[in-house]
């Protein structure tokens, strides 16, 4: 492809997009194609010859859209806004053309150097805590999701607290006696960083949540007591802020505090509900935050910004670099060796990098803070709204308070009722939401939060539930 064909389907794409942001609410939110359609639509084997673009973009609409579940459709409601906008595409397409490998600073300066900065300014407009700037000891990086920056939390945790050296304890291994904390409503990524890090499920211990699904410190307090008295050490602790079944936010300073005492590294997960903090009245579920020694949250979650981007603090970065780096000769440079710049392959899994900045720096600058708060405050007063229509109905209840932009509900007709429900409503296209279980009843989760929903999509979405409810009772 030559430039200026480049330039012709480059267009062709970016109408496509654009057409697509327009027609999204047409189409059936829940994919409608069987198991095996997409594949069976598409030839066995790959072209001998090249084809031309056009006939591949017609195979796009022809093949791909049918099999999309349209996450991006203002009727979707499901697990949690997993979003982009037309300034988190650009800075897409801008990083996909510069093809940049962000490994070293070396390798491009403005990688990482716009990627400190952008974080710099989320601690500032999420009110974070100080240490987590990086003119400090501490820093922030993005991962690609929330799991790599709990796992990557839970490594540093082992290598903080290893009695070794920091080269001996990356040959030894973590040690036998560590323990990993976190609740029962915790996302099932930490348990999955226990397989990943070689210390096994038994090596975690899963805290009781109180009734409104908060980490029980008492409990935490208790566990880590008798693990000690058995000659174990209490090392990492997941606190989360917005669970997914419920958006429970864990008490942080108690958290805190204990694990303070114990000396335990603190991760809080933010995953969804942290993007709230850019709103002022919201940064109450970050009280205690200060006492954390990592701090994760997800902008493609509910900031505008197009998967994968997750930001990554930690208080100190030291223990993360001694559990991540590793230096051969052919990665060494001089401007790593002079101790002035940073070089984020050390703070994170893989060695390579996208340029995940530019569109997070794009969204920033398109929208504002206030437009961020604009939107953000509309969610959470739409969410509350659909909750006031579900507690006046008396064939529904809230299962648990709402929280941010999630409402947790159910009819009160039963778990059947309720799983045909979420299925009669999710085949027939109109909207989309998911479930999940609390006090052993399934429930119903509805999530307000993506890009182009809009009051009256909230509004027919509650007339949609009322109707089918009606016809299935």
């Amino acid at each position: 492809m030559t430039p200026e064909e480049f330039r012709k389907h480059g267009r062709d794409v970016i109408d496509w997009i654009a057409d697509y942001m327009e027609q999204v609410e047409e189409y059936p939110v829940l994919s409608q194609v069987a198991p095996g359609d997409v594949r069976a639509s598409l030839p066995v084997s790959a072209p001998q010859q090249g084809e031309s673009f056009d006939e591949i973009l017609a195979d796009v609409k022809r093949v791909i859209l049918p099999g999309i579940t349209h996450w991006q459709s203002p009727n979707f409601f499901g697990y949690f806004p997993a979003n982009t906008s037309p300034p988190s595409i650009l800075g897409e397409l801008l990083a996909a053309g510069l093809g940049v490998q962000g490994m070293l600073w070396t390798t491009s300066p403005a990688c990482t150097e716009l990627e400190q900065l952008v974080l710099d300014w989320l601690i500032e407009m999420l009110d974070l805590p100080p240490s987590f700037h990086s003119a400090g000891d501490g820093g922030g990086v993005i991962q690609d999701t929330a799991s790599s920056a709990s796992l990557c939390a839970l490594l540093a945790a082992c290598h903080r607290q290893a009695d070794s050296k920091p080269h001996d304890t990356r040959h030894k291994g973590i040690d036998s006696w560590q323990l990993a904390y976190t609740s029962d409503q915790a996302h099932s990524s930490i348990e999955k960083a226990m397989m990943i890090a070689g210390m096994g499920t038994d090596r975690l211990r899963v805290i009781e949540s109180d009734a409104e699904g908060r980490m029980r410190p008492d409990r935490l307090e208790q566990q880590m007591a008798v693990d000690a008295s058995h000659g174990l050490k209490p090392t990492f602790v997941c606190a989360t802020v917005g669970t997914t079944s419920s958006g429970a936010v864990d008490p942080l300073a108690e958290i805190g505090r204990i694990c303070n005492e114990q000396g335990a590294w603190l991760h809080v997960d933010a995953a969804m509900a942290g993007t709230a903090a850019v709103c002022p009245e919201f940064r109450d579920m970050h009280h205690g935050l200060e006492l954390a020694d990592s701090y994760a949250f997800n902008p493609h979650k509910w900031m505008f910004v197009n998967f994968d981007c997750n930001c990554f603090f930690v208080a100190d970065r030291q223990p993360l670099l001694q559990a991540l780096s590793v230096l051969p000769d052919y990665l060494r440079n001089r401007a790593s060796q002079s101790g002035e710049v940073v070089d984020f392959r050390d703070w994170h899994i893989p060695l390579g990098r996208r340029f995940r900045a530019l569109k997070l720096w794009f969204v920033i600058r398109s929208f504002g803070v206030e437009g961020l708060q604009q939107k953000i405050r509309s969610h959470v007063e739409w969410a509350g709204q659909f909750a006031e229509w579900v507690e006046a109905d008396g064939d529904f209840e809230l299962a648990a308070q709402p929280s941010l932009n999630l409402v947790c509900f159910r009819h009160s007709g039963g778990d059947d009722m309720n799983q045909k429900l979420a299925d009669t409503l999710n085949d027939s296209g109109e909207l989309f939401l998911t479930h999940t279980v609390l006090d052993d009843q399934l429930t119903l989760r509805f999530s307000i939060g993506q890009t182009s929903t809009r009051l009256d999509n909230v509004e027919r979405a509650w007339a949609a539930i009322q109707g089918t409810a009606a016809e299935l009772s």
